[in-house]
């Protein structure tokens, strides 16, 4: 397995050190409320989550992905990050969950994942959860942030996804929505907050919901999406947000490698 970084931004100013550095967390009751995430250590397996444990070698792409994405964030002072493809099956949830674990494996980062994808959500089935929340639900505002998420270590939060919705990009483009994201970026304090979205060319889904955040990652899968698919969607997002980059997933060649 190996993925790629094809492409990404490469402005703005250097974010505070301080500012990433403050003991605000310790002051978030919201956070240490959270429920504790329990994950099927088989699901994670059969789905290749493998920042998880790192038990596996290919977690090192992961983990250059995550210290690229970082980087630009605080150089631009954004926290916000969307995630999509082209089209079904390109591996955006698969990417989604282990740069979420491995953004956990940085100690002075806080990280937020929100499962979207509100048609056909997945973050539950790959790991292997039961107990989801609906959220629909969160997204009107009709259940509590200790509902919606639950956290795995101290530096992570999940929003899982208990069954699709209906109407979504008009739920996802409501004033009731933006009022329930702000709310939980004040409340929560993370330092890096991903959505994983619908494939882009499936839904209107993803164009609701940009005005919601700083960047968005594309999702190509190699050898299945095609260069008119990642050019019409780069152009339609570059358009609308900033595209922090490319991914290629599923890219069977290798660098050659040297003592790893």
């Amino acid at each position: 397995m190996e993925i790629t970084l094809l492409s990404g931004v490469k402005t703005g100013t250097l974010r505070d050190n301080e500012h990433m550095l403050t003991s605000r967390f310790d002051d978030v009751i919201t956070w240490k409320e959270l429920p504790a995430l329990k994950i099927d250590p088989e699901a994670i397996s059969a789905n290749r989550i493998v920042t998880a444990d790192r038990s596996d070698a290919a977690h090192a792409a992961f983990d250059m992905l995550r210290t690229k994405i970082l980087q630009t964030l605080r150089q631009n002072q954004w926290k916000s990050v969307a995630i999509t493809s082209p089209t079904p099956a390109c591996g955006k949830t698969f990417t989604a969950l282990n740069l979420a674990f491995s953004l956990a494996n940085q100690q002075d980062c806080r990280t937020l994942l929100l499962d979207l994808d509100l048609k056909r959500p997945q973050v539950a089935n790959m790991l292997g959860l039961k107990n989801a929340a609906s959220m629909e639900k969160f997204l009107r505002g009709e259940i509590d942030l200790r509902d919606a998420f639950m956290r795995h270590g101290d530096n992570l939060a999940i929003a899982a996804n208990s069954y699709p919705a209906h109407f979504s990009a008009e739920l996802l483009q409501s004033a009731a929505c933006k009022q329930v994201l702000s709310d939980m970026h004040l409340k929560m304090g993370a330092d890096v907050v991903l959505y994983d979205l619908p494939p882009m060319l499936s839904t209107d889904d993803v164009l609701a919901f940009l005005p919601n955040v700083d960047c968005v990652i594309l999702i190509a899968a190699a050898e299945q999406s095609t260069l008119s698919e990642v050019d019409i969607c780069e152009q339609s997002l570059s358009e609308r947000t900033n595209v922090l980059g490319v991914v290629l997933n599923k890219c069977r060649f290798s660098f050659e490698k040297y003592g790893y």
